[in-house]
């Protein structure tokens, strides 16, 4: 008999925008829409620098962004060619299952960088084809955690119907919420940092003939756990402008993690009769630099366990919500580990709330 505690991925598909450019290139383009004080303008290109990137894909191209002023053009935007992007990575997400759109039962969406109603798993369905019964499950406001938190939100859907499709979506257009004039460091930083693209990844539920094909062959979901830090509201997140987004984003977030994840980890794998050092595979979100150390030094870590985040990080920049998923899908391309070796997966935002799932890795 099928184990009904379990899910299983069996396709995670990433995909970024055409237009993509050099970090040195977008640091010249972007830096005089930013800052226009002399010391500030030098202290954007340092921070775009160290930012750990060495090429970003974007929405537009780059040359517009001087021309957008108001949340009402980049959200046009955002539903446009959000969609677009989302749309591709389904596709190639269901394609690479063999499976169709009218096989979908469920579908969760997620993103933090635009908004639309009718939501865009609404806007999905009318594109693909999904079938007019399927379940949607919006979220905006997860942030980074996006994607580690909407992996899990499905695996306890399908706990519950194990016979069922689901397809997770996350689209992040980045790029749309520079803040024109305001040479904060925030803003500063997240304009070296972040990135646009989109990811989908379909999980099957243990009964579902997809499940059945071997455990050496599919990725399992073991467990998940989520965390809110007490009294860190104020340390990352959106302050919604007529300008746009505007981030809010504390320099001390590195600390918050070392502080507080190595006893989150530790409490999700003992329940598992785990500990750190039995896991070879670790899939961590691309936050950035000082966020890749804190996890790497936090949980004594090798560089080489974090080696699929910074790659992430160098070719696209920090994705938000779709960035742990990328890091996902190049760790299943390249796995290091034997078939039915444990990992984690794990992804930090607004909150600060830190999502945990606990994966039994699969054979490719």
């Amino acid at each position: 008999m099928a184990d009904t505690g379990k899910s299983c991925v069996v396709a995670v598909e990433p995909v970024l925008p055409e237009h993509v450019y050099e970090q040195e290139a977008i640091t010249a383009a972007v830096g005089p829409l930013v800052a226009s004080d002399p010391g500030r303008a030098a202290l954007l290109r340092r921070l775009h620098a160290g930012s750990g990137v060495d090429h970003r894909h974007l929405v537009l191209p780059l040359e517009d962004y001087a021309a957008l002023h108001s949340l009402g053009e980049t959200n046009a935007i955002f539903v446009r060619e959000g969609a677009a992007l989302a749309e591709r990575a389904c596709r190639g997400a269901l394609d690479s299952a063999g499976l169709g759109p009218q096989d979908v039962d469920h579908v969760f969406a997620t993103s933090v960088t635009g908004v639309a109603a009718p939501s865009l798993d609404v806007l999905l369905a009318e594109r693909l084809g999904l079938r007019s019964d399927v379940r949607r499950t919006p979220s905006f406001g997860l942030g980074c955690a996006g994607g580690a938190g909407g992996l899990a939100r499905v695996h306890d859907h399908l706990l519950g119907r194990p016979d069922d499709v689901a397809l997770l979506v996350s689209v992040e257009l980045c790029s749309l919420t520079l803040q024109h004039g305001d040479d904060s460091a925030a803003n500063m930083v997240a304009s070296g940092l972040f990135g646009d693209g989109a990811a989908a990844v379909v999980v099957v539920g243990a009964r579902h003939p997809l499940a059945q094909e071997g455990d050496d062959r599919r990725t399992t979901i073991v467990d998940t756990r989520s965390r809110l830090y007490p009294g860190t509201t104020d340390a990352l997140g959106w302050e919604v402008r007529d300008t746009g987004f505007a981030i809010v984003l504390s320099a001390g977030l590195p600390d918050l993690l070392a502080a507080h994840l190595l006893a989150d980890v530790k409490g999700l794998l003992a329940d598992h009769d785990l500990t750190p050092a039995d896991v070879p595979t670790w899939v961590v979100h691309a936050g950035g630099p000082r966020v890749i150390d804190a996890v790497r030094d936090t949980l004594d870590l090798s560089e080489d366990a974090v080696r699929e985040s910074r790659a992430s990080l160098a070719c696209a920049g920090n994705l938000s919500s779709s960035s742990v998923l990328d890091v996902l899908a190049r760790t299943l391309a390249h796995p290091g580990a034997p078939p039915g070796s444990p990992a984690v997966l794990m992804a930090f935002g607004p909150g600060v709330a830190c999502e945990l799932v606990l994966l039994r890795m699969g054979g490719r």
